[in-house]
């Protein structure tokens, strides 16, 4: 763990922090902090900034609702810089959008702007406020019995397409199980998060397992 005092802060008493969804790894916005906003973030767990035009700080979400949890605080190399993973609620934007990056100004190749933890929020909202016509409230009507049934039938289908060798279809079917998974996770009550923490764990192990075999 690194003491906060070897922070190196720029002439105006500020460092910069690049603030990350914890879930999805999307970068929100770029802030900066001085010490005393950072010491505050620290011992509330709740991100508090220094804004360079009002001179002042300012806790996000304080008139908005919009709070950032702050989760884990790193420096960079040069401790010069802060990057901050965090748990939000609500649009992380002052124009209520998800992140404050979303002008593109050169794209090389087409970007997917999609995540799984984005997908699993999707469907957690479906689950918690239901739209009309949506299929996944209609899974979650129907109850385990009827995601479960679909659960299998996806997994038949992506080892029928695997059989096949046939490359477009198994991604397909991978899609569908993929989706039919995460409707049965959410209806458990099982996070994402969680699910990676597993194999977190097990990557622990077998890395430990092959250090072991190598000695």
């Amino acid at each position: 763990m690194l003491a906060i005092e070897r922070l190196k802060y720029d002439e105006h008493g500020l460092i910069p922090v690049v603030v990350q969804d914890v879930h999805t790894k999307k970068v929100l916005t770029l802030a900066y902090m001085n010490e005393e906003s950072l010491r505050l973030t620290l011992k509330e767990g709740l991100m508090t900034y220094y804004s360079r035009s009002r001179k002042k700080l300012w806790k996000k979400g304080e008139t908005s609702g919009n709070f950032q949890h702050l989760v884990q605080l790193k420096a960079d190399c040069d401790c010069d810089a802060l990057v901050a993973l965090v748990d939000k609620e609500g649009p992380a934007c002052h124009l209520n959008t998800d992140s404050c990056f979303n002008t593109v100004i050169e794209e090389k190749q087409h970007v997917v702007d999609f995540s799984l933890a984005e997908l699993t929020q999707l469907i957690t909202h479906r689950k918690v406020q239901p739209k009309e016509g949506s299929y996944t409230n209609y899974l979650f009507d129907k109850g385990l019995e009827k995601i479960l049934k679909k659960v299998g039938e996806e997994s038949t289908e992506v080892i029928i397409g695997a059989m096949k060798q046939d490359k477009q279809e198994t991604i397909f079917e991978l899609a569908d199980l993929a989706y039919h998974l995460l409707v049965l996770m959410i209806d458990q009550g099982i996070s994402l998060n969680e699910v990676s923490q597993e194999l977190a764990k097990r990557h622990v192990i077998d890395h430990k397992v092959k250090q072991e075999t190598m000695q």
